[in-house]
């Protein structure tokens, strides 16, 4: 079978979506082409963000390719699918460009792993994935649609109804591929994720060593899609470092949800010549392993401290047992040998501005960076979410989307003006 694999050209304004805006590698989708082709089939990515393709382009690309399936995407990689823009505009205008193609439509990402039946209503597609999709793809590519049935994470329409087949999926990550992505793509890819200390003078990429986190703080969207807490092998996180070092590219961003301390690949890293950024926790780290992360070649650290009293972490679910003391002491030992640390904060409600500024210009003086409190938005998935209303419906985006406008009057310091209800960003439901 002839498969499209489509990363949509993403267009962020009037969403309330706070990632990064730059292109990043669609890891989900090399996955599931690597898995595709092992199974006999025809796969390629088609990434319209990246080739920056309007969408006469996009259907000339994709139509040459005359596959039988086009798979869409949700959300701008693996690395926001925790964050990912609430509305479905993107994937809707990708759909509406290839409409007259034919074959099998599906869609992956977080809003059909949440709420498929309105995934599959508003994209208007055969079946959205549930979870991890990709070894879902490769069930799907590999029947009829009669026997989707026996596909586990899966939404689809069965005689008319919309049936949901099993939860969400979580891929063995044993069996993942070392990636290997075409020279053209890694030379467009100039962005460095997260990087501050250097200009981008090579190319930069992105890969995980591990997939999903052990904590459960209220904020994180991660329940019903990389949840639970998964290393890759690390001869297969090597071969694929070794092979971006070959291509070219000399910055790796790790997109682990929570990038932990693992002596053995950071002594690795340090026999190669290619600096790396990350997202962890420092209450996890000792001395000893933050000078072995900055020997590795890290030079960008991005932790979440949220909070700065233990109730308001308390109130997080941050399972810290660190003090703030701790915390501070841990961040600045760790720009001793890290270019570029950062410190996340959220507005949990309970901590003073006066003291939140004082400390954030207590960190600023040791070379530190922390950002303003941003407000919680309460994605479907997360327990913040669950809290308030209970599990995701149909009208979960929406739901969260209007209360988070009704609610705040500022909100992340990248957003030019005041986002737009959910209903002004997206096509109606067909």
């Amino acid at each position: 079978m002839k498969i499209a694999l489509v990363n949509p050209n993403w267009d962020f304004a009037g969403s309330i979506y706070f990632g990064c805006r730059e292109p990043h590698l669609p890891l989900e989708l090399g996955y599931a082409a690597a898995l595709l082709a092992c199974a006999g089939h025809q796969a390629a990515i088609v990434d319209a963000q990246s080739e920056e393709l309007d969408s006469a382009a996009l259907h000339a690309r994709v139509a040459g390719l005359m596959p039988e399936m086009v798979v869409v995407a949700t959300a701008p990689s693996y690395l926001f699918w925790r964050c990912a823009p609430p509305e479905l505009r993107a994937p809707q205008a990708t759909l509406a460009a290839l409409a007259d193609l034919g074959g099998r439509r599906i869609a992956v990402g977080p809003h059909g792993s949440t709420s498929p039946r309105a995934a599959l209503r508003k994209l208007g597609v055969d079946a959205v994935v549930l979870g991890e999709c990709e070894e879902v793809l490769v069930r799907v590519a590999g029947r009829p649609r009669a026997e989707w049935t026996g596909v586990a994470g899966l939404c689809h329409r069965v005689n008319g109804e919309i049936v949901v087949q099993g939860g969400p999926q979580a891929a063995d990550l044993g069996s993942l591929p070392a990636l290997r992505w075409p020279a053209a793509t890694l030379q467009r890819h100039a962005h460095h994720h997260h990087r501050f200390d250097a200009a981008s003078a090579v190319p930069g990429a992105e890969m995980e060593a591990s997939r999903g986190c052990p904590y459960h703080c209220t904020f994180c969207a991660k329940e019903n899609f990389r949840d639970a807490y998964r290393r890759r092998p690390l001869a297969t996180i090597l071969e694929e470092l070794d092979g971006l070092i070959a291509a070219g590219v000399g910055y790796v961003y790790f997109i682990d949800e929570i990038f932990l301390p693992w002596r053995a690949l950071l002594e690795r890293l340090a026999e190669r010549p290619v600096a790396f950024g990350v997202q962890t926790r420092i209450d996890l780290w000792r001395d000893d392993m933050l000078d072995l992360l900055g020997a590795a070649g890290c030079v960008s650290i991005e932790a979440g401290v949220e909070s700065l009293s233990p109730e308001g972490r308390d109130r997080l679910d941050k399972d810290c047992r660190a003090t703030t003391e701790e915390l501070t002491r841990r961040l600045v030992y760790a720009k001793r040998s890290v270019p570029f640390v950062q410190a996340n904060l959220i507005a949990s409600g309970n901590d003073d501005p006066a003291a939140v500024a004082c400390w954030r210009d207590a960190l600023q003086a040791e070379g530190v960076w922390a950002n303003e409190p941003v407000p919680l938005f309460p994605y479907p998935g997360s327990p913040d979410y669950r809290r308030l209303w209970g599990l995701p419906d149909d009208l979960a985006w929406e739901r969260a989307v209007g209360y988070y406008l009704d609610r705040h009057a500022a909100f992340s310091d990248i957003q030019e003006a005041r986002p737009r209800p959910l209903w002004e960003l997206e096509r109606a439901p067909r």
